[in-house]
Parts: structure tokens; sequence; C-alpha cells
């Protein structure tokens, strides 16, 4: 999305409320019906390192739903323990951006689960055939596709992203301190989160950080809301943390235009999702809240700022649905990863 059409639109999201609770349920696209037995399903298939080509690498392995939905690494590690160039994004609440990944380089929760299967570093497989093939050879999943999805042939690939997507879009972290005072209850935050989001306000945060995800404006899916990071190159943080060797979107789109642009990032559990930025190089938020102040808003923050816009992060941890492990169909008498 180019700048333009970004200063046309956060206006209209600002008609609608600066920022919202988040709902209870995400959207759900129209071929894709969330079923209690497609959510099931997906949440096997996320759990499974089946899905990877030696066995080894889950999406839970990156996107942990146990905790705060990456991994904690600054760059996630695949099959083999190749190293990826970015770190994890929290898997949380991501049912509520308009465009995946941080380039935004896939508009769906279906079209984003496709592409690590086929990332040579993430999980390995050379393509997609490999992946449907292995499943067909475990007949718990043959069953549980003709339960879910019915047809002629009900397992194949765009069939898997649609039950790991339905899963994905359960995980939701409702009833954040700061969603109880949207709603009207004043001590839901302390004194410092208030005067922090004050802060958060008042310094400019809120130009990008909006909407129910704190990631900007709703949109179509589709269309990301990027921003250039950092949009002030060359500060003491830009050369200590190496932000500008990563040129984002442009790998993916080759435009000029697209240098340096990243999708706006989600702060809901933010205390949760050290260590920060695409590169994972800064270990603390209170250093976070620093480089975003510097790098984004050519502003220094004094420490007593600092410190309440950290109260006010702090209280966009939400509640996190119980998680429990999923039975995997089991594969007697057969080796399905063969990877001699």
């Amino acid at each position: 999305m180019s700048l333009l059409l970004i200063q046309f639109l956060f206006p209209l999201a600002m008609g609608q409320g600066l920022v919202q609770p988040i709902p209870a349920k995400a959207p759900t696209p129209k071929d894709n019906p969330q079923t209690k037995e497609k959510i099931e399903l997906g949440k096997m298939l996320y759990f499974d390192p089946r899905l990877s080509y030696d066995g080894t690498v889950s999406c839970n392995t990156c996107h942990n739903v146990m905790a705060g939905g990456e991994d904690g690494r600054s760059v996630s590690v695949g099959v083999n323990g190749h190293k990826g160039g970015r770190g994890a994004p929290t898997v949380w609440n991501s049912a509520f951006l308009s465009v995946q990944f941080w380039d935004g380089r896939e508009p769906s929760l279906e079209a984003q689960a496709k592409g690590p299967m086929i990332n040579p570093i993430e999980m390995g497989n050379k393509d997609h055939k490999l992946v449907i093939d292995r499943l067909k050879k475990i007949p718990g999943y043959v069953n549980e596709f003709k339960k879910v999805f019915k047809g002629k042939d009900p397992l194949n690939i765009d069939n898997v992203a649609k039950a790991i997507a339905s899963y994905e879009r359960t995980l939701i972290t409702p009833d954040a301190p700061f969603d109880k005072f949207l709603k009207g209850n004043k001590k839901a935050i302390s004194a410092q989160a208030k005067a922090g989001w004050e802060t958060f306000q008042s310094v400019g945060c809120t130009t990008c950080h909006s909407g129910v995800n704190f990631a900007g404006p709703t949109l179509p899916e589709g269309t990301g809301f990027f921003m250039k990071f950092p949009l002030y190159p060359n500060t003491q943080y830009d050369k200590k943390y190496k932000f500008t060797e990563d040129k984002g979107r442009y790998e993916v789109t080759k435009k000029d235009a697209d240098m340096h642009m990243f999708r706006v990032q989600t702060l809901r559990n933010i205390a949760l999702t050290t260590p920060y930025f695409h590169n994972g190089k800064v270990n603390t938020l209170e250093e976070a809240v620093r480089v975003m102040g510097k790098t984004q808003l050519n502003k220094d923050l004094s420490d007593k700022e600092v410190s309440n816009i950290v109260a006010f992060l702090k209280s966009l941890t939400g509640v996190f649905p119980k998680q429990t492990m999923p039975r995997l169909p089991p594969t007697p008498g057969v080796v399905v990863v063969d990877h001699k």
C-alpha cells in the first residue's frame, strides 16, 4: 500500500475509534467457514512435525501457542538447524491482520500456511506434493479429511491450509486490562499505564499502532498496512542493531518504494514476545520503546516516558485460552518420514 493510500484510509479508521477492544471471534472467509471438526484437524496439523521434510519441525516449533506464539529466538531455526533471516512473529491474534509475514507477502492465513512447508530453511519440502503424499500414508488423516471436507479428493494442500488457518483463527487473547479499560472500567489499569497511554498518543505512536490489534486500521484482506523502518535511518540504534541490513518488503516486490517497508506489527501481548524487531536484536521492552521513539518519531524519550509507555504496553497482555496437545494419527508399521 502506498503512503498516500494510508493517509487516506487512516482518518477513516480514526473515525471508528482510535483503538478498540479485541473481538471474541476473528473474521472468517466465506470459502472457509469454521467448524469444530475442521478446527481440531487444523490443530493436529499445526502440531505435527511430519509436515516437515525430516520430521523435526511443526508450525508450533516457531509459533509456540503454549507461550507467546513465537519461539523466543532472535531468528527462527528450521530443518537441519538452518537459521532464517527474521524472527517468528506471534501467531496469537494474527487472524486480525490483513496480510501475513513481516513483509506482508501473503494475503491470508490460508496462503501463509502453505509457504513454510516448501521453504528450504523452514520445513524444507521441495514441493507440496511431498507433504500430501506423506499425509495420505497416514490413515487417520485420510479419514479426518474425508469427514471434514468431503469431495472426491479432500486431502489436498488447499484443505490442509484451510484446516490450519481455521485453528489459527481461534488463537485470540481477549480481556486484556486495557480492553477492560476501553469498555469503561477505569480501574482496570494502573495510573502509570494511563499516563503511558496518554504519552503513547501524544508522541505519535498511534499514527501506526491503532485498531483492534494495535497494528493499524482494519483493511480488506490482502491490503497491508506498511511503514518504513527505520523511518529515520543512521541513528545510534540503527547502527547498533543493524536494522537496515534487511530490505523488508523490497525483497518481495523489488520496488524502490518498498525498501525497508514492513507490515506494522501488533502490540498485543508485546511484553511476552521478546526479542523485538524483525531481526530480534533488541532484548527488552524498554529498549524497544527507546528505539521506536528515535527511529520512527525522531524523539529521545525520557526515562519516565519510556517507563510509562512500557506500563501501558504491559496492559495489552490478554487472556490466553487453554491449549491442549492434540493426539496425532499414528502410523503403525509404516515409516512416513524417510529422507535418506
